[in-house]
């Protein structure tokens, strides 16, 4: 048996009505938050190995949040926890990953 840590990357997309930051709201604003801080509990756990975006709000920016877990559907129960992804404000695909090189 495999008992190897595995890797994930899960990418978050807006939902288009987020794009304009006009329509942002104290809801979103503290989903944010809210989705910052249990990363960095996750970082705290040895869960997390990165977390960022892109620049910008508009169709073509993501987020990314890489993983350490012992299995893909603790990964996947991660990122459908995540705040912003059941909250509804970002739509998030999980892929396997392996982290080659880092600085």
């Amino acid at each position: 048996m495999d008992n190897r840590k595995k890797q994930f990357i899960y990418v978050l997309k807006l939902i288009p009505e987020l794009y304009d930051v006009n329509n942002w709201t104290d809801r979103e604003e503290k989903i944010v938050h809210r989705h910052f801080k249990e990363l960095q509990e996750l970082l705290k756990e040895g869960k997390l190995i990165l977390a960022g975006k892109t620049e910008g709000n508009d169709e073509k920016a993501f987020g990314i949040v890489i993983l350490e877990t012992d299995s893909e559907e603790e990964a996947l129960a991660i990122m459908k926890s995540d705040p912003e992804v059941a909250e509804g404000i970002m739509k998030a695909e999980l892929f396997p990953y392996r982290v080659a090189l880092m600085k």
